[in-house]
């Protein structure tokens, strides 16, 4: 073919896909310096790090944003604990209720029963199924695709499930929470489906990740809070994830249930800025149905 005519049908291409497939084209050098150079507060804590910063100059994906993050070291005393309860509680009641040291929530439910839509087994107990997608009763929605195991030790580690929903339950762990989509795996970006609003839309995002040292990581990124933190798609946390050194990292559950709390910190334990009510504040904590805890050995 006429390499002029093969030139003319590229730009013709790139000029016809949906804006935020053009975004993804961009320089992305400025953003990761402004975001590892960051003044980053910092708090080394009983076995782990807590770090937040306002980016509030737009040097973050042209977006103002707050980001939370916990840093567990693979030598740290903690330990994490999945817990659930079948009455919609908040985190900072989960935590405190189980003397907890920090946590962020879990995994998806239905909000109007409070009953998990994936995968739940705390302590050998099945709590949670992955619900079928509609007009399919054998395979699994999209958010259903990666699985959070706690080794005896209970440190995580992540699975890429096969499609059957019921793949977990030949799983030999106690504590297995599922959640998705799986964003890196071995070091490697997970493709998502940008058809997908859940996936390109900026929303509030909770995260769990691992370092290649065993580092555990926990993120909160706020959302919806319009000039303060507007949020992020999925792909933009991926990188997130990546300049904070991730080889594996999991979404979890987001939106209003975006929660991230440190004993003796924040606002009653709450540091980030969870969005049900609205507000840049503290208090539009959403009751969750599970979390995942940060306690001692």
């Amino acid at each position: 073919m006429n390499p002029r005519l093969l030139t003319t049908l590229a730009l013709l291409l790139l000029l016809t896909l949906p804006t935020r497939h053009v975004a993804a084209q961009r320089d992305y050098t400025a953003d990761s310096i402004a975001f590892v150079n960051a003044d980053w507060h910092t708090d080394t804590l009983d076995g782990f790090r807590f770090m937040h910063h306002h980016f509030m100059q737009r040097q973050v994906f042209n977006s103002n944003q707050y980001f939370s993050i916990i840093e567990i070291p693979s030598g740290s005393s903690s330990r994490l604990a999945f817990v659930a309860d079948s009455l919609l509680t908040t985190v900072a009641s989960f935590a405190t209720r189980d003397s907890a040291l920090a946590a962020i929530n879990g995994s998806y439910f239905d909000m109007r029963t409070g009953v998990p839509v994936c995968y739940l087994r705390i302590a050998g107990r099945e709590l949670g199924e992955n619900t079928p997608a509609q007009h399919d009763s054998l395979h699994r929605k999209y958010y259903q695709y990666a699985t959070i195991r706690l080794l005896p030790s209970r440190r995580p580690r992540f699975v890429v499930p096969d499609s059957l929903r019921t793949f977990e339950r030949t799983m030999p762990d106690s504590n297995i929470m599922t959640a998705g989509p799986m964003l890196i795996r071995k070091g490697m970006d997970i493709p998502q489906r940008l058809d997908r609003r859940f996936v390109y839309a900026r929303h509030p995002r909770t995260a769990i990740g691992l370092k290649p040292d065993g580092t555990v990581v926990m993120l909160v990124a706020d959302g919806r809070h319009r000039g303060e933190a507007e949020g992020l798609s999925l792909p933009e946390l991926t990188r997130i994830l990546h300049w904070i050194g991730c080889c594996d990292a999991v979404n979890l559950d987001g939106g209003g249930s975006s929660t991230m709390y440190i004993k003796e910190h924040g606002t009653g334990g709450i540091v980030n800025h969870p969005a049900d009510n609205g507000r840049f504040d503290t208090g539009g904590q959403r009751r969750v149905a599970n979390a995942i805890l940060v306690t001692k050995r």
